[in-house]
């Protein structure tokens, strides 16, 4: 029998304590009321509970600070006071593996963030750095709530100093479900990863009030800050899909090729795909011919686990590919020129994005596998005066920084500065291998004749007949395909269809590779 104080209405014993705690709990766990989960769903969004649902492993989820209220007064606040303050925040397992997250709750103040909300997601930042357990934010919420001032805004910064001293960590991942304005936009731009829905999500500083009042321009929310503008445009979504389902399905894959931190190496898997399978395919599916394009990711997908990969910034800077993959059941991180893009030349965008991606690897143990065909740096005054150096200088950084194993194979051409900063061996790649195609030069053998023999040419009697025998000769005397081996700049010349076995059997050698950068506070990296 549970026993009430008649005073004051409160349950005096254990059991009546257990119940009312039970209600609390419920009342938490059912949000603010049926119409605004009913308006959510309207969206075509899902709660916060429900989104965590599908992230992680049913029945793991165990939430923090569920019954935590702000403390703030006026503009109405102190009499709307609701459990959780707009933000769940917990633990749990994807595979098995302990992740933590949080997720803003839109039915509650519109997911906006207070000093109480603010808090919540420091601590569970704060957990999952001292776990060595990634950290996954799904994001729907609508900026500062302004009714708190310069407590909100002080929140926010709490969150961007605990991203910054995670990055390189532990993996961190934005999922965004919803509206992200204003200050909010950075915590997730300071994460490795950013997830995107199309039509329900917007990344933007200003919105297009704003823009329309400073600019006149007109625009809509997706048209300023939507999932495929940041997928293609402006590379700051890696991902973006239809739906919230498809979305966070991807999220659980991602964290199934990294580790749960710096200090351990990526999950590996079993695979029944032989290690030693030929792929003769590969000697018919990239042309001899250095000025024919084809699709470098068919080449990836014989090269693989079961074809199997997950392509980083699929569309943005196509030129260039960036993939995690396995290769006999261990994680890879894959860089690859693509020749149906701009002939795979490297950009500022290919630049930055290739940067990243090896950075990322780098950080979380994860070797590097690049595939060179690479005819240079993109050519042109918007490239020169867009900063092409200082943005080809940061792949360049990444990779002489990075202390994985690395593995470079020129398919096909890799000619000047490109094929330097392409992880040649000369900035460190720990082995280097070619095709029987490659072409090694400082530039083409066209450009590099008309150069080297411009008198003869200008003086015969047929300039053209001139200049052709002349490329004949550049290319038989410095563009052979074992010029560079015999000068020990490529390991070996192999077979392409054992590609494949080659590198398996290399990354196993060097899965016990130990190197140390000097001892210094950081370094300074091209901005």
């Amino acid at each position: 029998m549970t026993v009430v104080d008649e005073t004051q209405g409160e349950p005096t014993d254990a059991r009546g304590r257990v119940a009312e705690l039970h209600a609390l709990r419920e009342e938490a766990l059912r949000g603010p009321s049926d119409r605004a989960t009913e308006a959510q769903h309207a969206k075509g969004k899902l709660t916060a509970r429900e989104r965590i649902e599908l992230l992680l492993d049913p029945g793991s989820f165990q939430e923090v600070e569920q019954l935590r209220r702000h403390r703030a007064t006026g503009f109405g606040l102190e009499g709307k006071r609701p459990y959780t303050d707009g933000v769940i925040t917990g633990w749990g397992t994807v595979e098995g593996r302990t992740v933590f997250v949080y997720a803003h709750d839109f039915r509650i103040f519109g997911g906006a963030l207070g000093e109480a909300h603010a808090t919540k997601i420091h601590k569970i930042m704060d957990m999952a750095i001292a776990a060595g357990a990634p950290l996954v934010s799904l994001n729907d919420g609508a900026g500062a709530r302004i009714q708190e001032g310069v407590s909100a805004l002080a929140g926010y910064g709490g969150i961007f100093q605990r991203n910054t001293r995670a990055s390189g960590v532990i993996p961190q991942i934005s999922v965004m479900l919803g509206p992200c304005a204003g200050g909010a936009a950075y915590s997730p731009a300071l994460t490795d990863f950013v997830f995107m829905v199309r039509e329900t999500s917007q990344m933007f500083i200003t919105g297009p009030d704003v823009v329309k009042a400073v600019t006149g321009e007109e625009i809509t929310q997706n048209g300023l800050g939507g999932a495929d503008v940041h997928a293609e445009t402006s590379g700051v979504a890696h991902f973006a899909y239809d739906d919230e389902e498809t979305c966070i399905a991807e999220v659980r894959y991602l964290l199934s090729m990294l580790p749960s931190n710096n200090r351990e190496n990526p999950p590996a898997h079993p695979s029944d795909d032989p290690a030693d399978r030929r792929s003769d395919v590969l000697l018919d599916l990239v042309p001899a011919d250095g000025n024919r394009p084809y699709d470098m990711a068919k080449v990836i997908e014989e090269l693989v686990d079961d074809g199997d990969y997950l392509e980083i910034h699929e569309r943005w800077a196509r030129n260039i590919i960036c993939a995690l993959a396995r290769l006999d059941g261990q994680v890879v991180g894959i860089v690859a020129n693509q020749p149906q893009t701009l002939a795979g030349v490297l950009d500022i965008e290919a630049s930055e994005k290739a940067a990243r991606f090896v950075q990322m690897c780098d950080a979380f143990n994860i070797p590097i596998v690049t595939l060179l065909d690479v005819p240079g740096f993109l050519p042109g005054v918007d490239q020169e005066h867009g900063g092409i150096i200082r943005h080809g200088a940061k792949l360049l950084y990444a990779y002489c920084n990075a202390t994985v194993p690395r593995i470079s194979l020129i398919l096909r051409k890799a000619y000047g500065g490109a094929y330097i900063v392409m992880d040649s061996q000369s900035i460190g790649a720990d082995l280097t291998y070619a095709w029987p195609t490659n072409e090694i030069a400082v530039m083409g053998a066209e450009g590099a004749a008309n150069v080297i023999f411009r008198r003869q040419i200008a003086d015969a009697e047929d300039p053209e007949a001139m200049r052709a025998r002349m490329v004949k000769e550049y290319k038989a005397e410095l563009m052979h395909p074992y010029y560079a081996a015999e000068r020990g700049l490529v390991d070996d010349v192999i077979d392409p269809s054992e590609t494949r076995s080659v590198l398996i059997a290399s990354l196993a050698m060097l899965r016990t590779k130990h190197a140390d950068l000097p001892s210094r506070k950081h370094g300074n990296p091209p901005q």
